[in-house]
């Protein structure tokens, strides 16, 4: 069994334990093994991202595949309680787990300008790499969910006790919202376990199969015949987390709570259609989407430098991640049912988050409502269920990780310099600091969309794929495309108000920060920074091929696999409602 997969996890957990073993005044050397340890986990994600081959033929779909049997616990009457160590990447997360290892390394790099706690940091900050990497690569949804909620504790603690002012609260506001984001999706994982089965271990525990290898795939099909005419007695069936067995409804015990003709109800509404509902709102609240978005831009504000570029641009995309992997799959019927609400909602998360950018003096915080508006385009790719609307949400979850992570580093500069962060505050600095508003121009132009840089494919795409979606998959209308256009306008707007005033005119800095603001350019480790995020969002901008060619299998197995099991599902889940 290759353990690639299984290295990109424990190789940070495990750097927590050499880390606090060395003395907290070693400072220089507790960086030099953060920096060192995200370093060989970028070279670790590089190389499965060129090993992973988009077009090779599996039987699951899913590549560096690692599947060990963790727990298995007899439930007697109930039957078996299974949950394995199940590993992999395809098309899907592939990206992510790139983008992961690059930001780990910028993050922590960008972390050498931290000197309260340092040892206490650097552990929390590889336990919560660790963790998002582990999300991204778990196929059992009990590992994903312990992963998921891994991330809480170091993020709390890291906003909570090196983030700014107000720190305290807006980890408090940060860790309930998601704590309450999570229980939505725990209730969820409790029904889907119940409902589950996993065939092959069914099968083994039935004698019909005598070792993991299954040598022929019909008698899968057998033992799932036999689960729908319930010929299998309880106490045999094997309940199962694994998420790719969820994704077929002939794994589904057929009176269980999920399945599509249980009739069962809450109120007036399918429980199945609730479940997408509980499990969506989980997953939205860490995106964030309009309007259970407010945590962010506190979260934001009053978190460190490093740690903004780590939320931005990787714990936010965990959220659209769960959309991909497991809400959209596992119910593809509420999926279709739901897609029309989905589209408004993305289209007014656009709008609604680009108009508070514009209103922000706040830098940070403009960016911060620059991301939710840009989250809002990620969901409305998804919604419209056409192959481009969910290359061009992939893309665009890649894509504003790099750019929101050079947007960040832009605020850092200043605040570093200043002690501020109002636009009000600052003018001409184009002229005091020409790097620095190099990159600054380059982030803000590709979070704008400008062609040749990444953020226009990923938005184009999505546009494209709202378009399509009126005569293709038939969920959207045109006016939601035309009206997320508004978004990009805005978007405009704002970043060029910000430019202007900040970067062009006479050099003035406002009279109170005069005495200890020096406002030199990019330093060497700056420059180490920004330029590998410039050359890779121009790269990705210019050469859209090298990540859509990765990702474009797995985002047409997904629509596909949505589509096709959506409308039939949907049909039933309609006909047997009472």
């Amino acid at each position: 069994m290759n353990f690639i997969l299984s290295s990109l996890i424990f190789l940070p957990l495990a750097a927590v334990l050499l880390i606090l073993v060395l003395p907290g005044r070693a400072v220089r050397l507790i960086q030099v093994v953060a920096c060192s340890i995200t370093a060989i986990e970028l070279v670790l994600a590089v190389w499965v991202y060129l090993q992973f081959n988009a077009t090779a033929e599996t039987t699951t779909g899913y590549q560096f595949v690692e599947k060990v049997k963790w727990i298995s616990l007899s439930l007697n009457s109930l039957g078996y309680l299974r949950i394995n160590y199940f590993l992999g990447v395809d098309g899907i997360s592939i990206s992510m787990v790139l983008l992961t290892g690059i930001i780990g390394l910028i993050g922590a790099i960008s972390s050498f300008s931290i000197y309260k706690s340092v040892k206490g940091y650097y552990a929390l900050y590889l336990l919560l790499l660790g963790s998002i990497m582990g999300c991204f690569l778990a196929l059992d949804l009990f590992l994903f969910y312990l992963f998921f909620e891994f991330m809480l504790l170091p993020m709390y603690f890291l906003i909570g006790i090196w983030g700014g002012p107000r720190r305290e609260y807006a980890a408090i506001k940060f860790f309930i919202y998601t704590l309450i984001g999570s229980i939505f999706i725990l209730i969820v994982i409790i029904g889907l376990y119940t409902s589950v089965i996993d065939p092959v271990a069914t099968g083994q525990q039935m004698g019909l199969i005598t070792n993991n290898l299954v040598e022929n795939p019909g008698i899968i099909t057998r033992i799932q015949d036999l689960l729908a005419t319930g010929k299998i007695p309880r106490e045999a069936l094997v309940h199962t987390f694994s998420i790719p067995d969820m994704l077929s409804m002939a794994n589904f015990i057929p009176d269980s709570l999920l399945h599509v003709t249980s009739g069962k109800m809450l109120g007036s509404v399918s429980i199945r259609l609730v479940a997408f509902l509980l499990l969506f709102a989980g997953f939205a609240i860490k995106m964030p989407l309009v309007p259970v978005h407010t945590w962010l831009p506190d979260a934001h504000v009053e978190a460190p430098t490093p740690i903004s570029v780590i939320l931005a641009s990787l714990l936010l995309k965990v959220g659209a991640y769960g959309m991909l992997r497991i809400v959209f799959p596992v119910f593809p019927d509420g999926a279709v049912y739901y897609s029309y609400f989905l589209g408004v909602l993305g289209v007014f998360t656009i709008i609604y988050g680009a108009l508070c950018a514009l209103a922000m003096s706040d830098l940070k915080k403009l960016i911060a409502y620059s991301s939710v508006s840009h989250m809002g385009f990620v969901l409305l790719g998804l919604a419209a269920l056409t192959s481009e609307g969910v290359n061009g949400a992939i893309y665009q979850m890649f894509s504003h990780g790099l750019i929101s992570a050079m947007l960040f580093l832009v605020v850092g500069v200043i605040y570093d310099r200043s002690g501020s962060r109002s636009i009000a505050c600052f003018r001409g600095l184009a002229g005091t600091m020409p790097a620095f508003t190099t990159v600054a121009v380059i982030a803000f132009f590709a979070s704008l969309g400008l062609p040749g840089l990444a953020g226009f494919i990923a938005e184009l795409l999505v546009l494209l794929g709202a378009f399509a979606s009126a005569t293709t998959s038939g969920m959207l209308p045109r006016w939601l495309a035309i009206a997320a256009m508004a978004g990009m306008v805005l978007g405009a707007a704002y970043y060029l108000w910000t430019l202007q005033r900040m970067f062009f005119g006479k050099y003035w800095v406002h009279p109170e920060l005069r005495e200890r603001t020096r406002l030199t350019d990019l330093t060497t480790r700056e420059y180490i920074l920004f330029l590998p995020l410039a050359i890779l969002v121009i790269l990705f901008g210019i050469l859209p091929g090298v990540l859509l060619d990765k990702v474009s299998w797995g985002a047409s197995a997904f629509l596909q696999h949505v589509l096709t099991q959506g409308v039939p599902q949907l049909n039933q889940v309609l006909n047997s409602m009472p």
